[in-house]
């Protein structure tokens, strides 16, 4: 499994949230990570230095969601998180402070009050190609830099040496292939791919207060019913990704319709429906990610081609899409909505039974679920 493309591919969930919260340009993950993947190897790092170094660069901002989700008031928090999140990637090489210390400065002016020396060097680059690109838009051009003293003497010359030479690679139409010829592949076992399924949780689940358990929810719920059916390791560790990015989509939809109390209204359900489609083709130019995109992107469908983005039908929907079907809706029957209350195993079932009466979901795997959730609540 290449977790360089996956977690390109997520960036631009990311990059949403970003741009709403900061006003960053859509790709800016991108480029922080290709400039920093440009100084790695100006640097001479190795393969595994370079990918922790432009993986941090890639997700600096990864945290935001949650640090808004807290409504905290201090800016370190979003960098705090973000460090603890991204320590659940399988990296081969170290990542402590790259996160934590990206807005720091030269003169100690930073969140965290240090100076040069005192935080990683590596730290210092993300923060200097993140902060200029906000500030001057590379998708556009380049113009002169004034890096105000804000930099040491270090990374402002491995910083110009770079950008002027490569400037081109950075603009919106070349991004996805600088990624390539500047980002090293990362190759993952099925199993590792775990840890980036608990990061995206956390990024997806900390959209909406109302929906704060949901993916989490859903991916244990997944592993239950992988082990009730026996699956290998593989199949349940892919399963598990499913159920983590299913909602992926989410990070694209306005928090206010998201958070929205009362009645939505059709252009709002409308925005809503689209979370899934926008999962589909965040998810689908993935190469070996099919089974994983489709059990994500197929949890709204019905047997009967009701459901949406693609009103698919049964015979166009394999067993885990109608598996995680079940799941996403028995979770969201069972866990506390603004419209109702936390609901028990026992009351949830009927809600289940009747869809699947109706012809809208697998009654055997309803059945299946009854057995299997209800072992784990008593």
């Amino acid at each position: 499994m290449r977790a360089d493309l996956l977690l390109k591919t997520i960036s631009k969930g990311i990059d949403l949230v970003e741009k709403d919260v900061t006003g960053a340009t859509l790709n800016h993950g991108k480029r922080v990570a290709v400039l920093c993947g440009l100084m790695g190897r100006e640097m001479g790092l190795s393969d595994d230095d370079l990918t922790a170094f432009t993986t941090c660069a890639l997700l600096h901002d990864s945290a935001l969601t949650e640090w808004l989700s807290l409504r905290g008031n201090d800016e370190k928090g979003h960098c705090v998180i973000g460090q603890k999140n991204i320590k659940l990637l399988p990296f081969k090489s170290s990542v402590d402070g790259f996160i934590l210390y990206h807005h720091e400065y030269a003169d100690g002016r930073g969140l965290f009050g240090k100076k040069t020396g005192e935080y990683p060097f590596k730290a210092e680059l993300i923060g200097l190609a993140d902060r200029l690109d906000v500030e001057y838009n590379f998708s556009q051009g380049i113009s002169e830099i004034d890096y105000n003293q804000s930099y040491s003497l270090q990374a402002r010359e491995i910083f110009g040496k770079i950008l002027y030479k490569y400037h081109m690679e950075l603009k919106d139409e070349n991004i996805d292939t600088a990624w390539l010829k500047y980002i090293p592949p990362w190759t993952i076992s099925d199993n590792e791919s775990v840890g980036i399924a608990k990061f995206m949780i956390k990024i997806i689940d900390a959209k909406s207060a109302f929906t704060a358990r949901h993916s989490s929810g859903i991916a244990k719920k997944a592993l239950v019913m992988s082990d009730f059916y026996h699956y290998d390791e593989n199949t349940a560790a892919r399963l598990y990704l499913a159920a983590a990015l299913h909602d992926l989509g989410k990070l694209g939809v306005s928090s206010a319709v998201l958070e929205k109390p009362g009645s939505l209204t059709d252009n709002e359900f409308e925005q809503i429906k689209n979370h899934v489609r926008l999962t589909y083709y965040m998810l689908n130019d993935l190469e070996g990610f099919d089974d994983v995109k489709n059990w994500a992107a197929n949890h709204h469908e019905k047997l009967d081609g009701t459901g949406y983005p693609f009103g698919k039908k049964a015979d166009e929907l394999d067993f885990n899409s109608r598996l995680m079907a079940c799941i996403d809706i028995y979770q969201a029957v069972s866990e506390p909505r603004p419209y109702h209350d936390e609901r028990s195993h026992e009351e949830t079932m009927p809600i289940l039974y009747s869809m699947s009466q109706k012809g809208f979901i697998d009654e055997k795997i309803v059945n299946d679920i009854n057995i299997a959730f209800a072992a784990i609540e008593n």
